[in-house]
C-alpha cells in the first residue's frame, strides 16, 4: 500500500512489488476480511426506488461460497469461462467472488449489449455459464442454440425461464463453506473484451495478480487510499475495467465499503444527491459524467459533499473542468491513464505533486512507462511517440484470448505499446497526443469501428459503411457513420433513424452512430481498404469552415 511520502521521487524509490506466488482475488477481497471481522461493512446497495440494503463481508463470503458450491455442482470449475451480465448490484460482486474462488474465469458483460455483441463474446470465449437478471435473460436464452458450449444460465431472483436456473434457488440448495481452489498469482482470472479496430474485439486475459498491479494506480490518484471512513462509488458499470478493477475490487482488497446503485441513464442531479446522501468519500467519475455534472446549477448550494478524492480517466480533462471541480467539491480532480491490457500506469496526486492541466500525470510507482519509437527505442523528452509500458508488470495482461499473433504484435521487445501517442516533459509528466489507430473515444468508452461497420452491413439498405469519431465537446467524440446505400434505396431521415436503431439494439447503446451521413462512395486504398483518416480529415475541415 502506498503511504504518504515527502516527494514523488521518494515514493518511487521506496516502492517494491509484493506479489505472492499463490494468490486468489476472491480470497483476498472477501474471505480474508470475513475471517478477520465478519461484521465489517462491504456494500451499501441503494435500489432504484430509494430502498437500501447493507452487506457485511461475512454475508458476502457466505453468499459467494454458496454460489461457488452450486456452480461446482453444475460442473463449472477451474478455467471455465463464466459470463456476468449484470448491472451494479450485490449479485454482481457475489458472482465475481464465487468465480474467482472456483478458479474459473470471469467474463464481465455490459447489460447494454445487444444480441450480436453478446453472441460474439460468449462464442469467442467459449463461455460455459452466464449469470444474468430478468431484464437480460431473454437475450441469452435466444442465443443458446448458437452457443453449444453454454450449458448453464443463472438468473438472479427466485424465478427463471425454462432451461435456466434461479439464483436464489441455487443458493438455498447449497450450504456450508466452500474450499477455494488454490491458484497461482499468474493463473487466469478474467477476460475483458477491448475495442476492435481492424477486426472483432479481442479478449484481454488477466491473471489474479492484476488486482495487486492495479492498487498503486488507485491509491495514488485517490490521495493515498484508503483513509478512515472511506466509501467508494462510481457511475461506471462494473462490466468495465474502470468500474470493476478501479473501484470495486481495490476497495474490497482494502476492506473499504462500496456504494452500489444502478443508473439506467446517467443523471447529474441524481449523482450529486447520491454522493451527498451516502457521504461518499471517493469517486471515480469518467470525463463525460463530469462534463454533464458541470451543467447543473450550483450543486453546492443544494448538497453537502464529504468527498476527499475524485479520480477520472478515459480522456483528458480541460482546465475549465478542473477549475469547476475545485469550486464545486473543494478538491483537485486527479486524472489517470491506462487501458484494458495494462491499466492505471500513469496518474496524478495533488497532495504529492503539481497537477498540470492537460497532463495525464506521472508514472505510477512500480510501473516503467516511457515514450518509444516504432522499434522500441527510448525517445527524448518532448518528442512524440508510442506510450509504452515495460514488462514484466503485474498489472499487464497475459495475452489476448486465443490470439497469439495479436498478442505478439502488441509488444516491441519488452515494451507493450498502448496504441496511444504521447510525449513526456522533462519533469516526467505524460501528455496525450492521439491514437495511432482508429479507436473512437466517446463518453469514456473506447469503441472500435470494425464491429459497428459489420453490424451496419447487416442492414438490408446498407451496401458499404465506414465509422469514425467526430469531435464533440461533451463526449470527446461521437460515433459517425458514412453509409453507401444499396441500389434503389432512397436516403431519408427515417432511414437514418432506422439504421441507428439497428446498431443500438444489436450492439450497444454507447456504440450506435449518433450521426449517419449518406454518401455516394467511400475513400478506398488500391487494395480496397477504407481510408478512415480521409473521412476524419474531412470532418476536421468542415468544422474549421463552420
Amino acid at each position: 500500500m502506498l503511504t504518504p511520502s515527502t516527494s514523488y521521487a521518494a515514493l518511487c524509490n521506496g516502492f517494491r512489488w509484493r506479489v505472492p506466488e499463490r494468490y486468489n482475488i476472491g480470497l483476498d477481497v472477501v474471505d480474508r476480511h470475513a475471517a478477520a471481522n465478519p461484521e465489517r461493512l462491504a456494500m451499501v446497495h441503494q435500489h432504484e426506488d430509494g430502498r437500501e440494503d447493507r452487506f457485511t463481508f461475512g454475508q458476502i463470503k457466505s453468499l459467494s461460497d454458496r454460489l461457488a458450491i452450486a456452480l461446482a455442482g453444475l460442473s463449472i470449475g477451474r478455467g471455465d469461462r463464466v459470463g456476468v451480465l449484470l448491472p451494479q448490484a450485490p449479485e454482481t460482486a457475489i458472482a465475481h467472488a464465487a468465480i474467482y474462488k472456483l478458479g474459473a474465469i470471469a467474463l464481465p458483460l455490459f447489460t447494454l449489449f445487444g444480441p450480436d455483441a453478446l453472441l460474439y463474446r460468449l462464442s469467442d470465449s467459449g463461455a460455459k455459464a452466464v449469470v444474468t437478471d430478468e431484464g437480460n435473460v431473454a437475450k441469452v436464452m435466444d442465443l443458446r442454440r448458437e452457443l453449444p458450449e453454454l450449458t448453464t444460465v443463472v438468473v438472479t431472483g427466485n424465478r427463471a425461464p425454462a432451461g435456466a436456473r434461479a439464483f436464489d434457488d441455487l443458493l438455498s440448495g447449497a450450504s456450508g463453506a466452500f474450499t477455494p481452489i488454490d491458484t497461482l498469482a499468474d493463473d487466469p482470472a478474467l477476460i475483458i473484451y477491448t475495442s476492435g479496430t481492424t477486426g472483432n474485439p479481442k479478449g484481454a486475459l488477466h491473471a489474479h495478480r492484476t488486482l495487486l498491479g492495479h492498487l498503486p494506480g488507485v491509491e495514488l490518484p485517490h490521495e493515498f487510499f484508503p483513509q478512515p471512513d472511506d466509501l467508494f462509488w462510481t457511475p461506471a458499470d462494473w462490466a468495465w475495467i474502470g468500474g470493476l478493477i478501479d473501484v470495486l475490487l481495490p476497495s474490497w482488497h482494502h476492506g473499504v465499503p462500496v456504494l452500489a446503485h444502478r443508473m439506467r441513464k446517467f443523471d447529474p442531479e441524481q449523482a450529486f444527491a447520491l454522493m451527498a446522501r451516502h457521504h461518499v468519500r471517493n469517486a471515480f467519475l469518467p470525463p463525460t459524467a463530469l462534463k454533464l455534472m458541470r451543467q447543473a446549477d450550483r450543486p453546492r448550494d443544494r448538497h453537502a459533499f464529504a468527498l476527499r478524492s475524485i479520480g477520472s480517466g478515459g480522456e483528458t480533462l480541460g482546465t475549465e473542468v478542473l477549475a469547476w471541480g475545485r469550486e464545486t467539491f473543494g478538491l483537485e480532480i486527479n486524472e489517470f491513464y491506462g487501458q484494458t491490457e495494462c491499466n492505471l500506469v500513469v496518474g496524478n496526486c495533488s497532495g504529492l505533486m503539481e497537477v498540470r492541466p492537460g497532463s495525464m500525470g506521472r508514472a505510477v510507482p512500480g510501473h516503467t512507462v516511457a515514450i518509444v519509437d516504432d522499434a522500441g527505442n527510448l525517445l527524448p523528452d518532448g518528442s512524440p511517440g508510442h506510450i509504452a509500458v515495460r514488462r514484466p508488470d503485474p498489472v499487464m495482461f497475459l495475452g489476448y484470448w486465443n490470439r497469439p499473433r495479436e498478442t505478439a504484435e502488441k509488444f516491441v521487445g519488452d515494451w507493450l505499446l498502448t496504441g496511444d501517442i504521447g510525449r513526456r516533459d522533462p519533469d516526467g509528466y505524460f501528455w496525450y497526443v492521439g491514437r495511432n489507430d482508429d479507436v473512437i473515444t466517446s463518453g469514456g468508452y473506447r469503441i472500435g469501428p470494425a464491429e459497428i461497420e459489420d453490424c451496419l452491413l447487416k442492414h438490408k439498405a446498407v451496401a458499404l459503411a465506414a465509422v469514425i469519431g467526430r469531435p464533440d465537446p461533451v463526449r470527446t467524440e461521437i460515433v459517425k457513420a458514412f453509409v453507401v446505400l444499396a441500389p434503389g434505396v432512397e436516403a431519408s431521415d427515417a432511414l437514418a433513424a432506422e439504421i441507428q436503431h439497428h446498431v443500438k439494439t444489436r450492439l450497444a447503446a454507447h456504440e450506435y452512430p449518433r450521426e449517419v451521413e449518406f454518401v455516394a462512395e467511400l475513400p478506398m486504398t488500391t487494395t480496397g481498404k477504407i481510408m478512415r483518416r480521409v473521412l476524419r480529415q474531412r470532418e476536421i475541415e468542415r468544422r474549421g469552415q463552420a
